[in-house]
């Protein structure tokens, strides 16, 4: 499929696959998914399979809409409630306890399952068309970087996916925000498109989840986001030394003021913007794997507001590298 504009007899194809137990590409404001229908583990397992994910690694189911939020969660706290009614659709992802119709594939064994309702027409309509509330990760191989336009799908992917709709390159480039709503505090499980100060300025404190070896949401595994060229962490261009530089990236959000000696610069953003560096961080990632660098140094923002889902897809993706 080409273009930015699935026509109505594309996304009804994509919807009977989905019912059929196939999976298929789509896309959301944040990046695209692989989906299946939440209900048929089957078709789920076979998200697993084509990504060579772990089981352990719980999925996102996505509604067509907020109303449908008790299907899958058998309760919802008036906190998660609340920014569900302000921000759905939206790049929020609740953590709730789950009806028994959610099959344990899709949330690790675990009795809580992450939902949220995507801020993207092609995505809305393909649910609502499926009939059905479909989980659906990132759709490119597990670990590596999260793909935000169809190229990138089709490029990690391939034949694999039956169907990838495309929906044009994601709005917001980062996945959304995960909150707990177990504990009697609202948890933070991943920072992302809807930055933290707004929801606590909404519901109160938030607290901060340690990296679990087992994690109770997507995104938390220490490495995550992953490009094959290592990424390393540095605070300032001095931090490299020169004779180092001749083979490596520097990535900041704007322009640098010292570019010395690397063989390559990135930045995300013409003048820092935030919006517009999530929204190019995981494409630039891409476009530096394809290149001849042996390391891309990257600086990351201060972590507030979207600063700090940008640092942490930053942090995973050089842990361990």
């Amino acid at each position: 499929m080409t273009g930015q504009t699935p026509s109505s007899k594309e996304i009804t194809a994509a919807a009977a696959l989905l019912r059929s137990g196939q999976c298929v590409a789509f896309p959301t404001e944040t990046v695209y998914g692989l989906g299946a229908v939440a209900t048929n583990a089957a078709a789920v397992a076979r998200i697993f399979s084509i990504k060579q994910r772990p089981y352990f690694d719980p999925l996102i189911v996505h509604l067509a809409h907020a109303d449908d939020l008790d299907r899958v969660a058998a309760e919802i706290p008036a906190a998660a409630a609340q920014l569900v009614a302000r921000h759905w659709p939206g790049p929020i992802t609740v953590v709730l306890r789950k009806r028994d119709s959610i099959p344990d594939i899709v949330t690790a064994g675990l009795p809580t399952v992450a939902v949220r309702v995507p801020n993207h027409p092609v995505a809305l309509e393909l649910i609502r068309r499926a009939g059905e509330p479909v989980a659906a990760p990132s759709a490119n191989p597990f670990g590596y970087v999260s793909p935000t336009s169809a190229a990138h799908v089709r490029r990690q992917l391939g034949e694999a996916v039956p169907m990838i709709l495309d929906g044009g390159p994601c709005q917001i480039g980062v996945e959304s925000t995960i909150i707990s709503f177990e504990a009697e505090i609202p948890t933070l499980l991943r920072p992302g498109g809807l930055p933290l100060e707004t929801l606590e300025r909404e519901i109160g404190k938030i607290a901060f989840a340690a990296n679990p070896l087992m994690p109770n949401a997507p995104g938390q595994l220490p490495q995550h986001y992953a490009p094959r060229v290592p990424v390393e962490i540095i605070a300032e261009v001095g931090d490299v030394p020169t004779a180092l530089r001749a083979n490596g990236a520097l990535l900041t959000i704007a322009p640098p003021e010292d570019r010395a000696g690397f063989a390559l610069t990135r930045h995300l953003s013409d003048d820092g913007n935030l919006e517009a560096a999530a929204a190019n961080l995981f494409a630039t990632l891409r476009e530096l794997d394809d290149t001849t660098v042996s390391v891309v140094y990257a600086i990351p923002p201060p972590e507030k507001g979207l600063g700090l889902a940008i640092a942490d897809r930053l942090r995973r993706a050089a842990h361990s590298q």
